[in-house]
C-alpha cells in the first residue's frame, strides 16, 4: 500500500511561482512512475505531468509545457511539481498520483493506482 500526501497549498497571482510536493510512504515509491493531475470546479480530472521511476522521462500536458516541471527524489520518497508563470486558469485541486510500473506514466487517472489527497491551488489574475 502506498500513501501520498501532498503539500503546497497556493494563493498566488499570474506569474508568480509555486512548488508542490508529494510524499509517498511505502517502499514501493522507486518503482512507480509518478503523475501530477488537477480539478477545476466542474470539470474533469485532467494530466499535468509524469515522470517515470528513475526520472529520466518526463511527459507534460500541453497546457504546462515549458512552465510547469516534474521532478523526483528517490531518497526522500518525494516527487515535485514546479509551477512557474501561474495563470487563472491554473487554478484547481492539484492530485498526485502513483503507477506501479517501471515504464512511463499515463496520462489517464484510471491508469493510475495511488491517489493523494489534493491540495487546492488558486491563481488570481
Amino acid at each position: 500500500q502506498v500513501q501520498l500526501v501532498e503539500s503546497g497549498v497556493g494563493l498566488e497571482q499570474a506569474g508568480a511561482s509555486l512548488r508542490l510536493s508529494c510524499t509517498a510512504s511505502g517502499r514501493t515509491f522507486s518503482n512507480a512512475a509518478m503523475g501530477w493531475f488537477r480539478q477545476a470546479p466542474g470539470k474533469e480530472r485532467e494530466f499535468v505531468a509524469t515522470i517515470n521511476w528513475s526520472g529520466r522521462s518526463t511527459y507534460y500536458a500541453d497546457s504546462v509545457k515549458g512552465r510547469f516541471a516534474i521532478s523526483r527524489d528517490n531518497a526522500k520518497n518525494t516527487v515535485y511539481l514546479q509551477m512557474n508563470s501561474l495563470k487563472p486558469e491554473d487554478t484547481a485541486v492539484y492530485y498526485c498520483a502513483a503507477r506501479r510500473t517501471l515504464g512511463n506514466g499515463g496520462t489517464y487517472p484510471g491508469e493510475y493506482d495511488y491517489w493523494g489527497q489534493g491540495t487546492q491551488v488558486t491563481v488570481s489574475s
